[in-house]
Parts: C-alpha cells; sequence; structure tokens
C-alpha cells in the first residue's frame, strides 16, 4: 500500500472577523474563512485573478489567538490538513472540503497602539515584534520539519518523499 500525504498551507486574507465558541469539554474552536488569490496569464495574454475561498476550523490555543488577534482582512498563513465532512438534508447526501488548521502564522506588522479596540497592548507588540509575524501551532511540542524539508519543496524540486 502506499503512503499517503494530507498537508495544506494557505496564504490568505481572512473573509470575517473570527468568533470564537467552546465545545461542551471547554476546548475552544473557531471556524474562520481564507481568500486565496491566484494570478496567472490566460491564452490571449491577459492576467486573471482567481480567487479561491476556503473553509479552515481552528482548535485549542490556535483558535483563540486568531479570535484575539485577528479581523476581516488580515493576511494569515495556515498549515493543515483536508478533511471531508459530510451530512444529510433533505434526504441529499452532501459534502464539503474543509482544512483544519493545525498551525497559524500572524502575518504583517504587529505594531498596532494599545488605543486600538481589539489590537496588541503595548506589551504584546514588544513581544511579539519579531520579524513582522508569529507563528502559533496547536501542539507545541511537535518539532518542526528540518529546514530541508522546505529548501526541497520551495526550490522547484520533487517533494521530499
Amino acid at each position: 500500500m502506499a503512503a499517503s500525504f494530507n498537508r495544506v498551507i494557505l496564504l490568505g486574507n481572512l473573509t470575517r472577523t473570527p468568533e470564537l465558541r467552546h465545545i461542551p469539554n471547554g476546548t475552544a474552536v473557531s471556524d474562520i474563512g481564507v481568500a486565496v488569490n491566484d494570478r496567472r496569464k490566460g491564452p490571449s495574454g491577459d492576467w486573471i485573478d482567481e480567487t479561491t475561498f476556503v473553509d479552515i476550523t481552528l482548535w485549542g490555543r490556535t483558535a483563540e489567538i486568531a479570535a484575539e488577534y485577528l479581523t476581516k482582512g488580515s493576511p494569515v498563513l495556515i498549515e493543515g490538513r483536508l478533511k471531508l465532512d459530510t451530512w444529510e438534508s433533505d434526504g441529499q447526501k452532501r459534502s464539503k472540503l474543509k482544512v483544519i488548521g493545525e498551525k497559524m502564522q500572524l502575518i504583517g506588522s504587529n505594531q498596532r497602539n494599545a488605543d486600538d479596540s481589539g489590537g496588541y497592548s503595548r506589551q504584546d507588540s514588544q513581544k511579539y515584534q519579531s520579524g513582522g509575524s508569529q507563528q502559533y501551532s496547536r501542539s507545541p511540542q511537535q518539532p518542526a520539519p528540518p529546514q530541508d524539508y522546505y529548501d526541497a519543496v520551495s526550490d522547484g524540486d520533487e517533494p521530499p518523499f
């Protein structure tokens, strides 16, 4: 049997401000939407812009941070896995492909005033000032892949598996 690999990396902008909720056992969950843009040349040589809207579910501390720091339009990088949800409605079988977000990286400037509603406090701004982005993960004890993994994927070679 061949091995399988289920990994998604998305960089886009939030389509709505995240809303935090908790399931009965107290775990935080947030459903977000991300718009991912693709630009390519069409057959006539004109540029074609295509936007794909992706639904993402975040869990635990990652969901809490998204609800605290992100708003509609915020740029964000999400790494996760695909999941197919299926259900029946009015006798019709339905399904929807979505992403379970396992890692999240805030993109852009973290330098907001303490007066901004819903923004970073002055302490947060100093704490998170490291190149304009922060990464949050569902399982912080899990080690990150080695750097040569990203180098192999990003230089156009075949994936390292």
